[in-house]
C-alpha cells in the first residue's frame, strides 16, 4: 500500500508539472496570436474577442459561486484591474513593439511577484532574491534601451515595452486579489466568475469607446488567432495552471512562467521577422536567468502569492 500511495503521488506531482508546463506554452502564444489580430482590427477589439472567446470556453466549468457581497467586490475589483485595465494596456503595448520585445517582458513577472509578496505579505527576500531582482531590473533595461531608437514602422519602442511592464505591475493585484478569494473558494469558481465579471465590464467599454466589434471584413487568419487566444491562450491556460499549481510546490512551478517569454520571443524572431540586437538578447538572458534563481532557490516567495 505504501508503494501505492508513493507511486500515485509521483504520477499526480509529473502530471501537475506537465500541466504548468503546458500553461506556460500555450502563454506563449498569445502575444504571436494577438499580433497576427492586430493586423485588423485595433487593440479594443482585439482583447473584447479574446475574453468574448475565453468567456464561452468557461462557461461549462462554472458551477454556484458562493460569494458573499464582500467576496464579489473583492472579485470585481480583481477582474477589473485583471482585465480590462491589464490586457487593454498589455496589448496597446505590444500594438507599439514587437512580439520579442513584449515576450521578454513578461520574464519579469516571476521578480514582480517576488516583489509584491515583499512589499504587500512582509515576506523577506534573501540575497538571492534581490541579486534576481537586480538582474531582471538590468535585464529590462538593456531590451528598452535596444529598441529605443528603432525608427522602423513595426519595430520596438520604449513606450510599447514600458507599457508592457506596467500591465504585469498591475497584474500584480489582479493576483493578490484573486489568491485571497481563493483561501475560502475553489481556483475554478474565483477563475470563471472572474473572466465573466471582467468580459462584461471589458465589453461596456470597447463598445463606448470604440464601437461595436467588427464581424465582417475579418480573415479567416485573424478568427483562428482570436479563438485560439481565447480558447488557448486565456480559459485552458488558466484552468491548467490553477489545476497543477494545487499538484505541485507553487515556488517550483513558478518557472514554468518562463517558457512564455523565451517561446514568445522564439516565435517573434522565427515566424514575424523580428530582430534582437544583441543588447536584448542579453536582456533576455538575463531576466530569464533572475526568474530561474527566484523560483528555484530561496524560501517559496512566490508560493505564497500563488497557492
Amino acid at each position: 500500500m505504501p508503494t501505492q500511495l508513493k507511486t500515485r503521488s509521483t504520477t499526480t506531482t509529473a502530471l501537475g508539472y506537465a500541466a504548468c508546463a503546458l500553461a506556460g506554452t500555450l502563454w506563449g502564444t498569445g502575444f504571436y496570436f494577438g499580433k497576427i489580430a492586430l493586423t485588423e482590427m485595433n487593440v479594443g477589439h482585439m482583447v473584447f474577442y479574446r475574453f468574448l472567446f475565453a468567456t464561452l470556453g468557461m462557461v461549462p466549468l462554472m458551477r454556484r459561486p458562493g460569494l458573499n457581497r464582500k467576496e464579489w467586490g473583492l472579485l470585481l475589483l480583481a477582474s477589473f484591474l485583471g482585465i480590462p485595465v491589464q490586457f487593454l494596456l498589455q496589448f496597446w503595448g505590444l500594438s507599439l513593439t514587437t512580439v520579442s520585445h513584449a515576450a521578454l517582458m513578461v520574464g519579469t513577472m516571476p521578480v514582480i511577484l517576488a516583489l509584491g509578496a515583499t512589499i504587500f505579505t512582509h515576506e523577506r527576500l534573501d540575497w538571492k532574491g534581490w541579486l534576481a531582482l537586480a538582474g531582471s531590473t538590468s535585464g529590462v533595461a538593456l531590451i528598452t534601451l535596444s529598441g529605443t531608437h528603432s525608427h522602423t514602422a513595426n519595430g520596438p519602442s520604449l513606450t510599447g515595452d514600458m507599457l508592457v511592464v506596467l500591465s504585469l505591475a498591475i497584474a500584480l493585484g489582479w493576483i493578490l486579489l484573486n489568491r485571497h478569494l481563493m483561501q475560502g473558494h475553489s481556483a475554478l469558481v474565483v477563475t470563471a466568475y472572474g473572466i465573466l465579471s471582467g468580459f462584461l465590464m471589458l465589453a461596456v467599454w470597447v463598445c463606448v469607446v470604440d464601437g461595436p466589434p467588427p464581424i465582417h471584413g475579418i480573415s479567416a487568419r485573424v478568427w483562428f488567432a482570436l479563438i485560439a487566444s481565447g480558447l488557448l491562450c486565456t480559459a485552458a491556460t488558466t484552468f491548467l495552471w490553477n489545476w497543477g499549481i494545487h499538484k505541485v510546490p507553487a515556488s517550483r512551478a513558478g518557472v514554468f512562467l518562463n517558457i512564455e517569454p523565451a517561446l514568445g520571443s522564439i516565435l517573434g524572431v522565427e515566424l514575424l521577422g523580428d530582430r534582437l540586437g544583441p543588447a536584448a538578447w542579453l536582456g533576455g538572458a538575463l531576466i530569464i536567468t533572475a526568474a530561474i534563481i527566484l523560483t528555484t532557490t530561496g524560501h517559496t516567495d512566490t508560493e505564497a502569492i500563488l497557492e
